[in-house]
């Protein structure tokens, strides 16, 4: 006995569907991207500025808490430790940028005390870091 063999003709890929997925790929890689950002400090409440902008480019991040104590780079550091790891990055590039988040309870001294040691450092490109207020 013969049997026949069924012809189920060529099979093809179905484009459409490609692109629907494709797209949706697309779309949650974009709004994933957006919401990530870079935040190099410890948590602190941050004083309100109407005129501040956000500035996304990777820096070194120097953060004061309300009771005076140095982060950087979230690790808890001396003034005397401050400055010589701000001096040892100066070596290693001269185009490093500092800002520093110092929490709006933190002491007016302590801040500025944190800025000279930025600036004895060699360091020139320092910002502030305040929340944007409508």
């Amino acid at each position: 006995m013969k049997i026949a063999k069924r012809y189920f003709g060529k099979s093809r890929v179905e484009l459409i569907p490609l692109i629907d997925v494709m797209f949706l790929l697309l779309a949650t890689f974009i709004f994933s991207i957006l919401s990530m950002t870079i935040h190099r400090g410890i948590p602190v409440d941050l004083p309100k500025a109407s005129t501040s902008s956000v500035d996304k480019k990777d820096v070194i991040g120097i953060s004061i808490s309300s009771d005076g104590n140095i982060f950087l780079e979230r690790k808890e550091v001396t003034e005397a430790e401050l400055l010589s790891r701000l001096v040892s990055l100066r070596n290693k590039s001269k185009e490093v940028k500092v800002i520093i988040s110092g929490d709006k309870r933190a002491s007016y001294e302590k801040v500025v005390s944190v800025m000279d040691l930025v600036r004895i450092s060699g360091i020139v490109s320092l910002s502030l870091e305040t929340k944007w207020e409508k």
